[in-house]
């Protein structure tokens, strides 16, 4: 347990120096009017794989002492979470952490309407008033072709962006529920390394 820690710290300094390009006050929409924590995406938001109080966002919840509304749906592609977005009408959106596409990936969309989906996305998050977090995820086992895309996304929206969140837990049984989804350990580890990027944007 206390390596694991160890290394939530190390991964947590990461993610911090990974948000170096776009610091708090040049995010759009930088301080929020709004009033909600909200995560959007699939199943890896909604916390699949972990006992229901143990994923991401109930850890990240109890981390920054404020609730985040958990607006995970398992199996979403990107234009399933397009498709649901008045779902934040119900809410005044000051942060909105989006983490989405695995699915998009798994179904062979191509990168065109997964990217293009993230920006209308984006932009309707933005129309919101909400900052936007960026959570990256990987597009290919070997060569990753959605790294490029997902940094040129967060530099034109202007969004906080944390790339690749869960490198380092895919194949590693001490990290994963399955071969797509983390255990609580696994999810602990991502919530460290959004949290700093998040605690940013709430200041």
């Amino acid at each position: 347990m206390r390596l694991l820690w160890a290394g939530v710290v190390v991964l947590a300094v990461a993610a911090a120096a990974w948000f170096f390009f776009l610091r708090a006050p040049d995010i759009a929409n930088y301080p929020s009017a709004g009033t909600d924590i909200i995560a959007l995406g699939d199943s890896l938001v909604y916390g699949t794989g972990a006992p229901r109080e143990s994923g991401f966002v109930p850890v990240l919840s109890n981390d920054i002492g404020q609730p985040i509304a958990n607006l995970g749906h398992p199996g979403d592609t990107t234009s399933d979470v397009l498709g649901r977005l008045d779902d934040l009408d119900a809410y005044r959106p000051k942060v909105v952490i989006l983490l989405v596409g695995g699915n998009d990936y798994l179904q062979q969309v191509s990168d065109e309407a997964v990217f293009a989906n993230l920006a209308s996305i984006i932009e309707g998050l933005q129309r919101r008033g909400a900052a936007v977090l960026l959570v990256g995820i990987r597009g290919g086992v070997l060569a990753d072709p959605y790294a490029s895309r997902f940094e040129e996304l967060a530099r034109t929206y202007r969004t906080a962006y944390v790339p690749d969140a869960l490198s380092g837990l895919f194949g590693k049984k001490e990290y994963m529920s399955d071969t797509i989804h983390p255990n609580a350990q696994g999810y602990a580890l991502l919530a460290a390394r959004l949290a700093p990027v998040l605690k940013d944007l709430l200041q």
